[in-house]
């Protein structure tokens, strides 16, 4: 009897670890899913708006707009309230789905702000530190959220953490966060002239500007090059961020206290590399930092995909005991797999601060706005590209490791197409 109960217990055990992975399956998917949808809207109006922007030459308005929408849009995930029975998903969905959109335009005016408020040869530790302060800030509110709100018994404010108010949370201070932070921006930093065009003829100007470009892709074609390549090789490198804790959710089991504990290491790590890429960016150019950012990336990819519960580098067999009493990665896989994650945050960042600063050094300065657009369609295009092939390869597979690994070809693809890039200034066409 006493077999029977054990064995019982058991396959209950087995279930349960069943239907964890089943529904991180599920998760990476519809997150995939989501992104993928938030890429095709940003393809379909990004360099227009650009184009938009660079007729009626002011920018600071489109920022204040799109963060508006974040702000609301994160401070609303506040109502996303688990049910166990799927009823939520799809509002929450949509309000990411709204979020990342907002999060794209707003960045590609911000990228178009910095040919003109930077001397080009300090884009890139001026790019490199802003990116490295945006994970100062980022630290900072997990590390709020963790010590107010997640590991207390009782929690700041009376948080309830049975309805996991913890979780729900983050999106109004974020929010409040962006607001904050957003303000000096539009107070103190230059803006561009106002050309008085009315937005209507603004609106029809841009759109036959976008098109003039595309018509002109052979005197941009040294553009042309760079953002085929950076549309594989920085959606992969988003993708592993994206998708890195829910593989590592799936294959430990990590509970959002872990998960939070690892995003503070990585984006301290990131927050090191931004600063430090920033640097390598002016002293080798960036397209060597970005050669070295997308060839570590790639790499590290291989060795994260390579950890399982029991084994890391694919054959290696590990020991699933306890390595100290630290409540956190307590395991050598687990280990294995947070320290190898670091090093992809460090060179992660260096990629995102130096494709942006390569753009500043190579783009004609009077159609900045126009290609900063195409800069965030080449960014997301694939945005939904590199989240539908892992969605769909997960499912396919029925593999996390396969699904997951799989952003490896979109580096590989991209850093081949640098190759082809130089890093020189594009002149106006005639």
């Amino acid at each position: 009897m006493f077999n029977i109960r054990v064995g019982l217990k058991g396959c209950c055990r087995c279930d349960e670890r069943t239907r964890l992975r089943d529904r991180e399956k599920e998760g990476q998917s519809l997150l995939g899913y989501v992104n993928a949808a938030a890429g095709l809207v940003l393809a379909l109006t990004a360099p227009f708006l650009g184009a938009i922007a660079d007729k009626s030459g002011r920018r600071k308005p489109w920022v204040m707009a799109t963060t508006a929408v974040m702000i609301v849009g994160a401070s609303m995930l506040w109502l996303i309230v688990p049910d166990g029975e799927g009823s939520r998903i799809i509002p929450g969905l949509a309000l990411l789905l709204v979020i990342g959109v907002a999060f794209s335009v707003s960045e590609m005016f911000h990228n178009a702000m910095l040919p003109s408020i930077a001397p080009i040869s300090k884009v890139g530790v001026i790019s490199g530190t802003a990116f490295a302060l945006g994970n100062v800030g980022g630290l900072l509110l997990m590390f709020l959220v963790l010590f107010a709100f997640a590991l207390p018994d009782v929690p700041l404010f009376g948080i309830d953490q049975a309805t996991h108010e913890h979780d729900r949370i983050v999106g109004p201070i974020a929010g409040v966060w962006m607001l904050v932070f957003t303000l000096p921006l539009l107070l103190f930093t230059p803006d561009g002239k106002s050309s008085g065009i009315p937005m209507w003829s603004a609106a029809k100007q841009g759109v036959r500007d976008v098109m003039s470009t595309l018509r002109q892709l052979k005197h941009y074609s040294n553009i042309g090059i760079y953002l085929l390549a950076r549309m594989f090789f920085i959606d992969g490198m988003v993708g592993v961020m994206i998708f890195g804790g829910v593989y590592a959710s799936g294959t430990f089991g990590w509970d959002t206290t872990t998960l939070l504990v690892f995003g503070l290491c990585t984006s301290a790590s990131a927050m090191f590399g931004a600063y430090v890429g920033g640097r390598l960016d002016d002293k080798v150019g960036s397209i060597r930092a970005l050669q070295i950012a997308i060839t570590v990336s790639s790499v590290v990819l291989l060795a994260l995909v390579s950890v399982e519960a029991d084994k890391v580098l694919y054959v290696v067999s590990v020991s699933t005991q306890p390595l100290w009493a630290f409540p956190y990665f307590q395991t050598t896989a687990e280990f294995f797999y947070f320290c190898t994650n670091q090093v992809f945050a460090m060179f992660f960042v260096t990629g995102l601060s130096s494709s942006r600063t390569l753009m500043a050094r190579i783009c004609p300065p009077q159609m900045a706005t126009q290609f900063f657009g195409l800069f965030a369609l080449s960014g997301t295009v694939t945005a939904f590209l590199a989240p539908l092939l892992v969605a769909t390869t997960t499912a396919y597979f029925q593999s996390q490791r396969i699904g997951f690994g799989s952003l490896a070809l979109l580096m590989v693809i991209g850093a081949g197409l640098l190759l082809n890039v130089r890093e020189e200034q594009a002149t106006v066409a005639s």
